[in-house]
């Protein structure tokens, strides 16, 4: 096997291998084994050997994460992450992975997630947090009340104030993320909603109800990235990481220059500058979606449309597989489909399983009836703290 030397630098860099573990209601499983469980079949997705793999990020899991979970996994890396800003985590770390990997500084990454949120609630080995802690910058909020999903509904209602966004538009997020659900026989929820059983559900922070908030489950996943050179020894069709961006704009709301602007307006620019490619030439996106304004908003700071335009353009069914817009979240997304915490990753695996034509059942196809080539990943952290986009092709 090749080894790796320090003049590799412009390697390019594929994702060869992903998998889920066993998700939605798993009551009998570690986080720990969820993690195995993922980073085995990844790799067997792969064909390639253990041995082979050099590199492993991991967060959110043990006190010395990753070097906890490698250790379980039985791997010795000699590159490292455990960059951690919420839901965008694995999107900033893939391309932290592509970059490493370009430069020689490893030949094979693996990023690996694993969580067992919904059954340590039910076995009440935890609580549902309401916000992140009160020490630091957060000390000015929390005393107030103000909880996660609160600063994403305020965001959401000044997006409504400044450019006549509707309850129903940002309702038609949750049904379409639920009708791309039903075509997807791992999701969580599949049965079909409609706009009013959006709006008359329980209100959980005005203007979200129940059914505009991330359902909460169990589950993992993992995606292996190699070195160009590798990629004639594995099993599967390669999907190219083209182009990365990251970014991080605030944590405290008053810093916030603008409530209906996320970071993934600079993170998206970059990775479409970088990948050569605009907006206009994908195929579909996966979308960080714990609340439905998220998707709406994303896809307006990634250019799919005009920044006030997000409404309209969630509109009949162009969301949906094979609603003749863009599809996004084709697996369902967190809100029905899974979300057992930092779902970033499952956003890559999606968007990989399309590239090679394995979604079955909600295969994305192009006009002419050909296989999607390019696909975005976009993942968001904290109440729209930071942002990484990934842009990912078959070419």
């Amino acid at each position: 096997m090749p080894t790796t030397s320090r003049n590799r630098a412009g390697r390019r860099v594929a994702v060869v291998g992903i998998a889920l573990s066993d998700g939605g209601r798993v009551d009998e499983a570690t986080p720990y084994a969820l993690h195995a469980q993922a980073a085995r079949r990844a790799l067997a997705d792969s064909g390639l050997d253990r041995s082979l793999i050099d590199g492993f990020g991991s967060a959110g899991l043990g006190t010395l994460a990753p070097v906890e979970v490698a250790e379980y996994l039985g791997l010795r890396p000699r590159w490292v992450d455990s960059t951690a800003v919420g839901g965008a985590t694995w999107e900033v770390m893939a391309a932290h992975a592509a970059d490493a990997i370009a430069a020689g500084h490893a030949n094979a990454v693996l990023l690996v997630y694993g969580s067992t949120a919904r059954a340590d609630i039910k076995a009440r080995r935890r609580t549902s947090n309401l916000s992140f802690g009160a020490r630091g910058p957060l000390q000015f909020e929390v005393p107030y009340g103000h909880t996660l999903i609160a600063k994403y509904a305020m965001a959401a209602r000044r997006h409504m104030h400044e450019y006549g966004t509707t309850l129903e538009q940002l309702a038609e997020v949750a049904v379409q993320a639920r009708a791309n659900a039903a075509l997807n026989p791992d999701a969580m929820f599949r049965e079909p909603i409609t706009v009013d059983d959006v709006l008359s559900g329980p209100m959980i922070a005005d203007p979200f109800t129940k059914l505009h908030c991330c359902i909460r489950s169990d589950g993992g996943c993992a995606v292996l990235l190699v070195a160009e050179e590798y990629v004639p020894d594995t099993a599967r069709t390669p999907v190219w990481v083209l182009g990365a961006g990251e970014h991080v704009s605030h944590t405290t709301m008053s810093e916030w220059e603008d409530f209906t602007v996320s970071p993934a307006a600079v993170s998206g620019r970059l990775a479409f500058d970088r990948a050569g490619v605009r907006p206009q030439d994908i195929d579909l996106a996966q979308i960080y979606d714990a609340f439905t304004y998220m998707t709406l908003v994303t896809l307006e700071d990634l250019g799919f449309c005009a920044k006030g335009e997000g409404g309209a353009f969630v509109e009949k069914n162009r969301l949906t597989v094979g609603g003749g817009g863009l599809p996004v979240n084709t697996d369902g997304g967190g809100l029905s489909a899974c979300h057992p915490g930092m779902r970033g990753l499952f956003l890559l695996v999606e968007a990989v399983r399309q590239l090679r034509g394995e979604a079955t059942g909600r295969q994305v196809v192009r006009a002419d009836g050909s296989l999607p080539e390019l696909a975005v990943a976009s993942g968001t952290g904290g109440w729209f703290c930071s942002s990484g986009t990934v842009v990912l092709g078959r070419g």
